[in-house]
């Protein structure tokens, strides 16, 4: 197609003419689309089993804690081993997993210790797993072509969160087995996927291990002040602005929804970001990329008042809905800066401690939103951490400036 600012020829599928992404893709999108499968199937098991919502919370926290406390480790293993052959050992994993809640589940002992232990083991492998396949797309295209990757990797985890929950209910409603089978396949089709990429080049740090070596990649955030606000941004826009948590109270007592009007909050954001994630992929952002991501973090917050505040249905879903869209873009331009501005040889480290602060944005996130709706309500909870959240992208447009002044998505790689 042809840009109309520039009237140069921008090639929307430009990272799929890489046959190395083609395959890394698919991964992705298959190995997205297992877990949100695997998610739904056991939130159902367990609460059928216990009923206590507290085990709900157990799910999401023993597979975040591995990524927290593994995130030296993780990190280094990415820069010093190869990140093609990490991705296809933790997928591999991951399906072992998936197998064993299946056995769990044909043989009558799913019990919550056990369930606990086997998700611990998906925890690990995504400890793993997250930085080799954030560090791995910039091997397999070249700089220019990179930011379109970004677009269609995020498309990609985008469709699955839209899809993979209600696939994933309506084969639970078939049989637990048919859902644990299905995630199993899937998941060992994307480490087969992931084999089958040619070894790519790789930048390896010569140093040996060490405990300096590990924190290579606390020290270059620190010091690289583009990447330090770019990662510390998400941190505190989601940790203020995430109210995913308390759409079950809006469904039942606010809006008066039901379960199905539940599902279409939770996909609304989704259904934003695909939009736009396809909308980047051939209007590329080409100037002002600092100064456009602070403007839609704000407007993340806005949309966050506007649904916090909002009584009407068709309301609430479009305030998600553009809540998602400006997000989409904010990671885009965010994800974009931090893979080109970061070394090949510290991509890693660095791509480890971003995890953690993603997982840690979004699951003390969900604390902070309960925690306040229980104490000041539901609804002055969420306007609060709408307003926080443009507090934190004026307060980081002011703190940061060389993210503020950041043009190009362009980099040292």
């Amino acid at each position: 197609m042809i840009s109309l600012e520039t009237g140069a020829t921008i090639d929307r599928y430009a990272a799929f003419r890489h046959a190395s992404f083609a395959k890394y893709w698919l991964s992705r999108f298959a190995s997205a689309f297992a877990m949100q499968i695997v998610s739904v199937a056991v939130g159902w098991q367990i609460y059928d089993l216990t009923r206590d919502p507290f085990d709900l919370g157990l799910v999401g926290l023993v597979q975040f804690l591995p990524a927290l406390l593994l995130v030296l480790v993780t990190g280094a293993a990415s820069d010093r081993f190869g990140r093609r052959l990490i991705m296809g050992v933790t997928l591999g994993a991951e399906a072992a997993a998936a197998a064993v809640l299946l056995f769990l589940t044909v043989s009558r002992l799913f019990e919550p210790l056990t369930v606990f232990a086997t998700l611990t083991a998906f925890g690990i492998a995504r400890a793993f797993l997250g930085p080799a396949a954030a560090s791995l797309v910039v091997n397999l295209v070249p700089a220019e072509t990179f930011a379109n990757a970004v677009s269609w990797n995020s498309s990609a985890w985008q469709i699955a969160t839209i899809v993979g929950p209600v696939a994933g209910g309506l084969l639970y409603g078939i049989s637990p087995i048919v859902a644990y089978t299905v995630a199993t396949v899937l998941l060992a089709l994307s480490a087969i996927l992931i084999f089958a990429i040619p070894k790519p080049h790789q930048h390896t740090p010569s140093e040996k291990p060490s405990l300096e070596t590990l924190l290579a990649g606390f020290r270059y955030i620190w010091k690289e002040k583009v990447v330090l606000g770019a990662i510390s941004l998400d941190l505190f826009a989601v940790l203020l602005g995430g109210a995913v948590a308390l759409l079950p109270v809006y469904a039942r007592d606010i809006l008066d929804l039901g379960p199905w009007g539940l599902g279409m909050l939770r996909a609304a954001p989704g259904i934003g970001a695909i939009f736009v994630a396809i909308w980047l992929t051939g209007h590329p952002i080409r100037d002002h990329a600092g100064i456009v991501m602070f403007l839609c973090v704000a407007l993340f917050g806005l949309f966050t008042i506007l649904f916090g505040v909002s009584t009407l249905a068709w309301v609430s879903i479009a305030a998600l809905a553009l809540l998602g869209a400006a997000d989409m873009i904010s990671v885009y331009v965010r994800e974009t800066l931090l893979q080109l501005w970061t070394p090949d040889h510290v991509r890693g480290r660095v791509n480890a401690v971003n995890m953690v602060f993603v997982g840690a944005s979004n699951e003390l996130g969900e604390f902070r939103a309960g925690f306040m709706a229980a104490m000041i309500g539901t609804v002055p909870a969420v306007v609060f951490g709408g307003a926080g959240s443009i507090a934190v992208a004026a307060l980081w447009a002011y703190w940061f400036p060389q993210l503020r002044k950041a043009r190009h998505l362009q980099g040292r790689v």
